[in-house]
């Protein structure tokens, strides 16, 4: 496609966009497709024949605070599409940007900023589902979006020690000042954040938002809208005060007793995916081979330590992996650096890609995001390295 002047333009009713048919095939694969979950069953099956334990100690390996975040964001997230926010918010974007390439420059911009204020994943709860919507409004390619925005939130809840849970605890360790912590990450999220907008300048082009014929749209709801913003307050202060099961009962005994359609949108398949990769990853952390290379491998400091974390994060995600390389690895800048770029490249990289995916509700999703999450980690990593090595 080339560059045009951002005129608009209505869809013919036989159109038949790449994007059209993902955003349909979604609405009838509404959990986007449990490859993956399948993929996971088999290697706990695996580990369980080869490594057996107690069954209760299978449920120890599991992050429960985290999945049950999860699930209550998710709640949260379908009383909001429920309420019929999204499609009038969508509309309204549409009426005011043009083209492909502000829009998703929109969009990516804004899942950096918010990623970097409410953690990652809070800002792909908000954004996802919004450009979802969108992609059923006009011909947009919904693939392409969501994945540069799981790249953006990456990158940019980098710079801040509460955008995301790996650097909440390396900062905790650091001893640094907040802003000490965010100068210490500030070049290699500008490096990552570069990086981001030349992907959206090269892989969007700006061309003209073509609108599909108008759909009735649902009517906004303004009591459920309301219920959910007053639960995702109460949720997340919740959260904070570590009142997890609380919160949870607040959030699904509402919906349950109210809107009980909405829990039937929840995906479950999601919360099984994260649960099962917690049991997966940590026996593979905790396999005989991984303790004695983390003993042996010269990865203390320097680049060594850089890349270790970056290679970790593609096997194990990059929260287990700070974790796991916290003791072997002296350098904490290089650390921190390494398991954030980390989180690019392989899906199981960072749960936000996950996260991403499964909100959009993409069939073949895998197979765009590797497209361009493993040359981004590459060009990443190599600038960071640079830079480091500078």
């Amino acid at each position: 496609m080339t560059d045009s002047s951002p005129a608009r333009a209505n869809a013919p009713a036989t159109s038949t966009a790449p994007s059209h048919s993902a955003s349909s095939a979604a609405d009838e694969a509404p959990g986007g497709g449990n490859g993956l979950l399948w993929v996971l069953v088999a290697v706990a099956v695996l580990f369980a024949v080869l490594r057996p334990r107690a069954p209760m100690d299978y449920l120890r390996l599991v992050d429960w605070q985290t999945v049950g975040a999860l699930a209550g964001l998710l709640a949260i997230t379908q009383g909001v599409e429920k309420s019929g926010m999204l499609q009038a918010t969508a509309q309204r974007l549409l009426g005011r940007v043009t083209d492909l390439r502000s829009l998703a420059m929109l969009l990516t911009a804004g899942a950096a900023v918010l990623s970097a204020l409410v953690t990652n994943d809070v800002s792909l709860f908000l954004l996802v589902p919004l450009t979802r919507v969108l992609a059923t409004q006009a011909d947009l390619s919904l693939a392409r979006l969501v994945v540069l925005q799981a790249l953006a939130v990456n990158a940019g809840s980098a710079l801040t020690p509460i955008g995301n849970p790996q650097n909440l605890y390396l900062w905790h360790r650091s001893g640094e000042s907040f802003v000490g912590f965010m100068g210490m990450m500030a070049p290699t999220v500008a490096i990552m954040l570069f990086w981001l907008f030349v992907a959206v300048w090269v892989l969007v082009p700006r061309t003209a938002i073509t609108l599909r014929p108008a759909t009735e749209a649902p009517a906004v709801q303004p009591r459920l809208l309301t219920l959910a913003g007053v639960l995702f307050v109460a949720f997340v202060v919740a959260l904070e005060r570590h009142w997890l099961v609380a919160g949870l009962a607040l959030v699904f005994g509402a919906f349950l007793v109210f809107y009980p359609r909405v829990l039937k949108g929840v995906d479950w398949a999601l919360l099984a995916i994260i649960a099962l990769m917690f049991v997966d990853l940590r026996q593979l952390a905790e396999l005989p081979a991984v303790a004695h290379l983390l003993q042996h491998a010269p990865i203390a400091e320097g680049w060594r330590a850089y890349l270790a974390a970056i290679v970790a994060s593609q096997f194990i995600s990059n929260v287990p992996a700070a974790i796991l390389l916290d003791g072997p690895v002296r350098d904490l800048p290089a650390l921190a650096a390494g398991v954030s770029v980390g989180g690019f490249g392989c899906v199981l990289g960072s749960l936000a890609n996950l996260i991403a995916l499964r909100l959009a509700r993409l069939p073949h999703g895998l197979r765009e995001f590797h497209k361009i999450s493993i040359p981004f980690l590459i060009v990443c990593a190599l600038s960071a390295l640079w830079l480091r090595m500078g």
